[in-house]
């Protein structure tokens, strides 16, 4: 077997094969099978007042939302399985993030102090790309029509 560009034999042994699409190997001789961007969607309902807007913002109020939180990685297929990660081991690295946010005050986190949709999309990226090597986006949604795309420094 040939191991997929950039992974040494050596380096394999080391490679989580659940969470890390660096394990994708092919046949000799094999066409490479194609990379995908894939995505998984969690909802998450949070009560924040963003403290440093101007006196009578409305925002400045402790106020919520119901967050759809839309997490983007790439990687090849996996000849297996047909797929680059089990969306199942997604959601099971993402869901104590979530879990630290669903229901809470967002102004009580650390880093979360001033909780704009920026700043959270931030915070999460800081939170799931030491995960997820291969995160590539976030996308965060306060509502239905305003949201924030972030895709790292």
């Amino acid at each position: 077997m040939v191991f997929a560009e950039g992974v040494k034999a050596e380096q394999s042994e080391n490679i989580n094969q659940k969470t890390d699409p660096r394990h994708f190997y092919k046949h000799k001789n094999a066409a490479p099978l194609p990379a995908m961007l894939i995505y998984k969607k969690f909802i998450f309902d949070s009560a924040h007042f963003l403290p440093n807007v101007p006196e009578g913002h409305k925002c400045k109020n402790m106020h919520g939302h119901t967050y759809q939180l839309t997490v983007f990685m790439d990687g090849p297929l996996l000849p297996n399985e047909g797929w680059v990660i089990d969306y199942g081991d997604l959601k099971r690295l993402i869901k104590p993030i979530i879990d630290q946010l669903d229901h809470h005050c967002l102004n009580e986190i650390p880093g979360l102090e001033n909780p704009t949709s920026e700043i959270l999309a931030i915070w999460l990226w800081n939170q799931v790309k030491p995960l997820i090597p291969a995160l590539k986006r976030v996308e965060l949604n306060e509502t239905a029509s305003s949201g924030v795309i972030y895709e790292g420094e």
